[in-house]
């Protein structure tokens, strides 16, 4: 493994020991001398990394944002296939990555005041629901999805991918659910 290797595996070993700490116990809870010896690591050497607790916390959210702009309808594809297949892939590629279970309670986390003010922007400027309003407001016109305004629709269902994500991150032990009873939130 090359020395740049080497520096990326370190850095990425930070980021999920960062993520994990901040879900289990909280980001105003967590001190940088817990994450550095999680990883492990002495403190100084973490700092050659990041240099501090909100620019690690800064760069989770970015991380966040970027995986979501995964959700991207293509051309003239069924809302409802395209939907269960999404759900599908992510709560497959959950599975064998947990961390993203965490990413899901992060983001949410990092919306609220109080939060540092650079990640709390670019977790609000998240907006998978005018995407997924879209989707849904076609699905009406063609008699699949209930009626109803698409905006709030889309707030529901995310709702309940953000909360089961959330509880399969507190709850290892649940079974992934299937993607047809999100779906059923919206449709007809």
């Amino acid at each position: 493994m090359t020395r740049k290797e080497q520096k990326e595996e370190k850095r990425n070993a930070i980021l999920i020991t960062a993520l994990n700490l901040f879900v289990t116990r909280g980001y105003y809870e967590t001190k940088i001398t817990d994450i550095a010896a999680a990883v492990p690591m002495s403190t100084g050497l973490l700092f050659h990394y990041f240099d501090s607790k909100e620019s690690l916390l800064t760069e989770l959210v970015k991380m966040g944002a970027e995986a979501t702009g995964s959700f991207k309808p293509e051309g003239d594809m069924d809302p409802e296939l395209f939907l269960k297949g999404f759900l599908g892939k992510l709560f497959e590629y959950s599975k064998t990555q947990p961390w993203v279970f965490n990413m899901f309670v992060l983001m949410g986390q990092a919306r609220r005041p109080g939060m540092p003010e650079e990640a709390r922007q670019i977790a609000l400027s998240v907006n998978t629901v005018k995407g997924s309003s879209k989707l849904i407001k076609a699905g009406q016109a063609k008699g699949i999805f209930r009626e109803g305004n698409p905006d709030l629709l889309a707030q529901c269902f995310w709702s309940a991918v953000q909360g089961i994500m959330e509880e399969l991150a507190y709850n290892p032990k649940m079974k992934i659910p299937d993607p047809e009873w999100i779906i059923a939130v919206i449709k007809k």
